[in-house]
């Protein structure tokens, strides 16, 4: 049964080594959760079906190393990718502070100049914070992206994070109509205005 699903979306999990991105995508896919999981070797790939205001899109979602030994992965990793969710961990700053680091490697390896951004602060469960809520909001903000803060472990933000981000991409119908040859999709279909139950996040772009 695929003739209900609307487009299939390439969406990419970056960040530095240790901020969650697995946890976050095991989350969002197996709604489960490993305190023990080890570091991503390589490039780990799951597919989900989201609906999103009346609209089912398969994500095909690609979860990386952040470690600098896989990064000969990269180009081919970014390639046609139409969202991506940036993770930082709100416990450790140095993991913010890489951020700029991984926005000029998406500018330097993805074929999309309008692919949706998502800036996720992961483990807020934690209460050791070393960054406020503000910094990620400012950050986003400069660099045009979606904001949310998330814990993988309590499920906090995680469902939305990745709603809002396809909802953005099916409003932006020149990042997947070319991709899946449905120029006859109406933009009236796709809700300007629906957010959901999330109201966490801040649409910037």
């Amino acid at each position: 049964m695929t003739e209900d699903i609307l487009t299939t979306l390439k969406i990419l999990i970056i960040g530095e080594s240790g901020v969650g991105k697995s946890s976050l995508l095991l989350r969002f896919t197996d709604d489960t959760f490993d305190p023990e999981i080890g570091a991503t070797i390589g490039v780990d790939f799951k597919v989900k079906t989201l609906a999103v205001d009346g609209n089912r899109a398969k994500l095909a979602i690609w979860d990386t190393a952040g470690q600098e030994r896989f990064r000969t992965l990269t180009p081919s990793y970014y390639r046609g990718a139409q969202g991506v969710i940036l993770v930082y961990d709100v416990t450790r700053r140095e993991t913010f502070a890489k951020l700029d680091n991984w926005l000029n490697e998406l500018d330097t390896y993805c074929t999309r100049n309008d692919l949706v951004k998502m800036l996720v602060g992961n483990k807020i469960d934690k209460e050791d914070h070393e960054l406020e809520r503000e910094e990620g909001l400012k950050f986003a903000r400069k660099h045009s992206m979606l904001f949310i803060e998330a814990s993988a472990k309590t499920r906090d933000g995680v469902q939305c994070a990745f709603e809002e981000l396809v909802e953005k991409i099916l409003q932006t119908p020149g990042l997947w109509e070319s991709v899946h040859k449905t120029r006859g999709v109406a933009l009236s279909e796709l809700s300007e205005t629906g957010q959901g139950g999330c109201g966490a996040y801040c649409s910037l772009l």
